[in-house]
């Protein structure tokens, strides 16, 4: 493969000299009026139509909730003038590989397997990692369908430590789709897991994917990326991309409307849970004021009525019920009060004598305990799996962040959080604490770094692994320490809490959510008088009802659960008149 060589095409360029059409010979063959679809919407391959009138009646099509793309569009501003109230030219920039010119790696990446989807469940992988990544989902028949047919090459990456499907690319022959005389091809819907993903899976799909279109005798392998990717940009660029003329036109959607449309001031400094509000509001016509951009506080307004909101916690939640969410004590009495189940503890105020023989006496019941402050966010001062010998030191340290400390039993079983709005079940999760897999290369400590390198970037700075005591110790206590090499393979946990700012990873549980457990959860939210919250559930079997209630949470990660519609549930909730309201 590195010694091939190609003779450059002699076909006019069709798809770069938009400012003129080929003439007839160079186009004799190619398919006519070229429209596929790809399931989050369709392709439309503008340098296959006659008459830009048709690609305008093409995007006119487009379906509620996808997103239609018109390609190698020749005279786009003529186009666009032709419905300027409902097209526009995309802010992206079009790449292409010269596939005569591709090299390929020097050293492969033995992490990282690229292989061809090989079932329809497989697919349904494909949408998730699309959701973690804010892309459009896909409808799985239709890739499945389009699968079978060699037109299109959808593949996967799996971690070879792992098994797991980590990553995605699309691939489309455009001479298997309109016997296109520039003997191109085109790659789409790039993503990697931000959770789960080795580094290097970008790079090692857009490879495998280049390396089948060489051998099929393409000559090009192009694609479309946003301006501001300049991660993506930056990978393409060091594969041997350049960039093309060629322009994108999309339909004025409500997918596409950041792209258009402008930005309320400040919006683009909002972090990951108050953006997903503030894209929800502008999405049906909502006026969004960013009022203070570090702390995530809007101002909403809409038919003459503004709502103030910071993240999920709004002005319809009552300081008596934030208060009842805020104080982990206050909250287990109430819960307990209605019958509720939550996990034996005992109350102290600061390193309180009599506090401490009452904790002890709890510990030797039940076991190790947690031993968290009463009131406090993002798991700091929580040190989980307390003996007898060490709980006044980790009562001290609970007590740094706040004087009054609970002490809980602790409850073996999976971290789950149920998100309720306007007392309705809308998203059930799984936490689990930080974990790093070996490489049989790498330190404990630089997988640590890595893993916590790719969680800030996936969440906007809001996650990362602390390289501090607690998880010095949680590694030292599964027997090894931070200079040690972790064999290849080998899933290590670093924390001892699931919490996400701290590098926990989640998992959606909404479809098999047990029925006992979602409606204890909405009778929490009942209980505690608040109309959004997260429930924090311990549950030892997820396909069980068992469980106790640990925690309420006044102001949930929305954007954690997508692609669940927390953030419409949430809009819906403050503007109701919203729902039936057509988007803009």
């Amino acid at each position: 493969m590195a010694g091939l060589r190609r003779r450059p095409q002699e076909s006019g360029e069709i798809a770069i000299r938009s400012w003129e059409r080929p003439p007839r010979h160079l186009v004799r063959g190619m398919g006519r009026d070229v429209v596929l679809d790809m399931g989050w919407g369709r392709l439309v391959f503008g340098q296959t139509f006659d008459d830009q009138g048709c690609i305008v009646d093409a995007l006119r099509a487009e379906e509620t909730g996808e997103r239609d793309i018109a390609i190698y569009v020749r005279d786009p501003q003529v186009l666009v003038g032709l419905a300027p109230h409902e097209l526009f030219v995309d802010p992206s920039y079009t790449f292409r590989l010269d596939l005569s010119q591709y090299r390929p790696p020097r050293d492969p990446n033995h992490d990282v397997f690229v292989r061809m989807v090989r079932s329809r469940e497989e697919l349904e992988e494909v949408n998730r990692i699309y959701a973690a990544c804010g892309m459009v989902r896909s409808d799985a028949d239709v890739m499945w369908a389009n699968h079978r047919t060699r037109t299109f090459t959808y593949l996967v990456a799996e971690d070879t430590r792992t098994r797991a499907i980590v990553g995605t690319v699309t691939g489309v022959d455009h001479v298997l789709a309109f016997d296109d005389p520039d003997n191109g091809a085109s790659l789409w819907c790039l993503a990697a897991d931000p959770q789960a993903a080795p580094p290097g899976v970008g790079e090692a799909l857009v490879r495998v994917l280049a390396e089948r279109y060489i051998g099929r005798g393409r000559a090009h392998l192009d694609l479309s990326v946003l301006h501001d990717n300049s991660g993506a940009i930056a990978l393409y660029q060091r594969l041997g991309f350049v960039p093309t003329p060629t322009v994108v036109v999309k339909r004025k959607n409500p997918i596409n409307q950041r792209l258009y449309a402008p930005s309320p001031e400040g919006l683009e400094a909002l972090n990951p849970y108050a953006r997903i509000v503030a894209d929800e509001a502008l999405r049906r016509g909502i006026r969004v004021q960013v009022t203070d951009a570090p702390s995530g506080e809007l101002r909403l307004s809409y038919a003459g009525r503004r709502v103030l909101t910071r993240e999920s916690l709004s002005e319809l939640t009552s300081a008596v019920a934030m208060s009842r969410c805020d104080d982990k004590r206050v909250t287990r009495r109430f819960l307990a009060r209605a019958g509720l189940r939550v996990p034996r503890g005992v109350e102290l105020t600061g390193v309180d004598p009599e506090g401490l023989r009452q904790a002890r006496r709890l510990a030797e019941e039940t076991g190790p305990v947690v031993v968290k402050p009463a009131r406090g966010e993002q798991g700091k001062g929580i040190t989980v799996g307390v003996g007898v010998e060490d709980l006044a030191a980790a009562v001290a340290e609970a007590a740094r962040h706040c004087p009054d400390v609970l002490v809980e039993e602790l409850v073996a079983g999976e971290d789950l959080r149920v998100v309720v709005i306007d007392h309705e079940v809308v998203a059930a999760a799984v936490r689990r604490p930080a974990a790093v897999v070996g490489t049989g290369a790498d330190t404990v400590r630089a997988l640590i770094e890595k893993q916590s390198r790719r969680r800030q970037a996936a969440t906007g700075g809001e996650s990362s692994i602390p390289l501090d005591a607690a998880t010095e110790a949680v590694v030292r206590e599964a027997g090894y320490a931070l200079v040690d090499v972790l064999p290849r393979g080998e899933r290590l946990q670093v924390r001892r809490t699931a919490n996400l700012h701290t590098g926990g990873t989640i998992e959606d549980v909404t479809d098999t959510l047990h029925p006992d457990i979602a409606e204890a959860a909405v009778a929490a939210s009942r209980t505690l008088g608040i109309p959004v919250t997260g429930l924090d559930f311990l549950v030892p079997d997820l396909r069980g009802g068992d469980h106790v209630i640990i925690e309420a949470n006044e102001r949930p990660g929305l954007a954690n659960h997508e692609p669940q519609p927390t953030a419409q549930r949430f809009v819906d909730l403050l503007f109701p008149e919203t729902r039936g309201v057509p988007v803009r």
